[in-house]
């Protein structure tokens, strides 16, 4: 989701970077490429666990008002699939033999099913 990412740059200092929609996520980095990662950390780190995420708007609810006067906007890419850590119990069918098979590749690998079958997933849409 496209978030407003407001950037500032004092001199002799890296850049900063706060978010309005997501009050306290604070970030800076040296390069200005390197403000989207570091924005996406701290989104994470701020709202890990959490059940609710606040929704992004849009540039123009905040571009006139007197607290981002001094610097310039950027629209950042959060990746909300990684900050809602909060687990959801969800029931799904697979053939017996299948999640025999996952019980026992979990279990040799010191897993959990759910563990195995998030990393799984996680890898098989990273591909």
């Amino acid at each position: 989701m496209l978030y407003p990412l407001y950037v500032w740059k004092d001199s002799n200092s890296a850049y900063g970077a706060s978010f309005p929609d997501l009050p306290g996520v604070f970030t800076a980095a040296d390069e200005l490429n390197d403000l989207p990662a570091k924005a996406q950390e701290a989104a994470e780190t701020m709202y890990q666990g959490e059940a609710h995420i606040p929704e992004a708007s849009s540039i123009e609810k905040w571009k006139d008002a007197a607290d981002y006067a001094d610097g310039y906007w950027m629209l950042v890419d959060i990746d909300r699939s990684k900050i809602n850590t909060k687990p959801v119990r969800l029931n799904i069918s697979l053939p017996e033999s299948l999640l025999r098979d996952i019980d026992a590749y979990a279990k040799s690998h010191q897993m959990t099913r759910s563990g195995f079958l998030a990393q799984a997933a996680l890898k098989a849409m990273a591909q």
